[in-house]
């Protein structure tokens, strides 16, 4: 498992998983995914805001990522639907082989099918969103030699003393 070092990794991570779950569908981002006569994906990043903190001091990327399911032309009725509810199943609980310490599940799952302009209803396109929080940067609870330490203001006579610091209980 490669650490995560940049926020990009998770649309690429969902890519690539959504290639190995469905080989057959087409998988992409926008720009430069445009509609076709194939069932497509478009993976997009909504936002990126703040977050709390790891437990082990990482800083925290809170992504709202959206899948847009696209039915091929001729599709049955709500084959979008029905793709959309898979794609749901796949996202749940899933951390696309990122580190479990730097990358939640995702939370928020939701499937909607997408308004066209004149706020009419097309069910042949549907977006799955959710959000997952990332944990980036190195663990800032480590000492040197990797061991969690802490203080308690009271106990210590320095607290930027790291010699009055001890190992954290199991």
């Amino acid at each position: 498992m490669t650490l995560i070092e940049k926020p990009s990794q998770l649309p690429i991570a969902v890519g690539e998983a959504l290639r190995a779950a469905f080989p057959d569908l087409r998988v992409g981002s926008p720009p430069g995914f445009l509609a076709t006569d194939e069932t497509g994906v478009a993976i997009t990043v909504e936002r990126n805001g703040p977050g709390v903190r790891s437990l082990e001091g990482r800083k925290a990327h809170v992504l709202s990522i959206s899948l847009k399911v696209m039915a091929a032309q001729g599709a049955q009725p709500f084959d979008a639907c029905d793709l959309a509810s898979r794609l749901m199943d796949l996202v749940l609980d899933n951390r696309w082989q990122l580190p479990p310490a730097q990358c939640d599940v995702p939370v928020n799952i939701v499937a909607l099918p997408s308004s066209l302009v004149g706020a009419e209803t097309n069910y042949d396109s549907w977006t799955v969103s959710f959000s997952q929080t990332l944990y980036l940067g190195p663990p800032l609870l480590n000492d040197p030699i990797g061991k969690p330490l802490f203080a308690r203001t009271w106990e210590v006579s320095n607290i930027d003393d790291p010699d009055q610091y001890r190992p954290l209980q199991e």
